[in-house]
């Protein structure tokens, strides 16, 4: 069982507050390629990513992470050679590409974050019952979201793996937090980015408990 991450999102749909945990890196793929390249490459949000052909668990979508040992830095490599180039010389081959799924961003936190927002008020809208509590779960086969909305609207949203037990338990323990390390704090104003080294120790540890020991030792 394992706590992939968590959000915090205030009554706006700003994200204030992320955290990715540190054993949860996404997967990549390295293989050896002739030319030409049976993929089809284009440049999106400043990556190169695939955008047609898919073999041996590389998928549309996925990044280019690095050449021959090289890592990329967005549609570059780190020795500042564009990466379409260099993947479009023939002398070049056989080469070694990474694949995978790259980090996200903050801005791309931040829009998904209000995505999310978004569509728990529309759960809410769309539920036949009054006074609904919006999305509270949304479930794949890879992974599962929880969100707990407070009284004055702040978000708390965790994504665990699907088998995680307690989250009730955890979301709760996170808001004691939150209550404790951000609100009690004199220096943090309310529905801004909460940046606190105690909040965030304490954060981070008792989540690492829950995954490690259960909630019941926390």
């Amino acid at each position: 069982m394992t706590i992939f991450s968590v959000y915090i999102i205030n009554k706006a749909g700003s994200l204030i507050y992320h955290y990715d945990a540190p054993n949860t890196a996404r997967p990549a793929i390295e293989k050896t390629f002739s030319y030409p390249l049976e993929l089809v490459l284009k440049v999106f949000d400043e990556k190169v990513v695939v955008a047609f052909g898919e073999r041996d668990g590389i998928k549309v979508g996925h990044a280019v992470l690095g050449i021959n040992g090289m890592p990329a830095e967005g549609r570059f490599l780190k020795d500042k050679r564009e990466i379409l180039e260099v993947l479009g010389s023939e002398k070049n081959y056989p080469i070694n590409i990474k694949f995978g799924r790259p980090p996200l961003s903050i801005n791309e936190r931040i829009m998904l974050a209000s995505m999310l927002h978004s569509l728990f008020a529309i759960g809410s809208q769309l539920s036949p019952e009054p006074q609904s509590s919006g999305i509270r779960t949304m479930e794949t086969d890879t992974f599962k979201l929880h969100c707990h909305q407070t009284m004055t609207g702040v978000k708390f949203v965790i994504i665990t793996d699907p088998k995680q037990g307690h989250v009730d338990a955890i979301l709760k323990k996170m808001y004691e937090v939150y209550a404790d390390f951000a609100l009690k704090n004199p220096f943090y104003s309310l529905d801004m980015p909460i940046r606190a080294e105690l909040f965030d120790a304490s954060l981070q540890s008792m989540l690492e408990q829950a995954d490690k020991l259960g909630i019941s030792n926390i």
